[in-house]
């Protein structure tokens, strides 16, 4: 089982987010963080708590995501 950081005050922000994560990673995104597992809903939430993925709320364009900015 998953421990939701406490940092996220709401366990719904944190399941929408992995959720939209785990999406793009399905369609080719690469991970943020080393894991290992291989299923993207347990990799988006890793990434989701260890904070390399950001909510967007659409006020600003989005910026794409360069292949250099995921390696790291």
């Amino acid at each position: 089982m998953f421990k939701i950081p406490e940092s996220f005050g709401s366990k719904y922000r944190f399941v929408m987010l992995a959720a939209l994560r785990a999406e793009q990673l399905q369609q080719g995104a690469l991970p943020r963080v080393e894991t290992v597992s291989h299923k993207p809903t347990v990799m988006a939430q890793e990434e989701v708590a260890a904070g390399v993925v950001e909510a967007w709320d659409g006020s600003e364009p989005a910026q794409p995501e360069t292949p250099a900015e995921s390696e790291g």
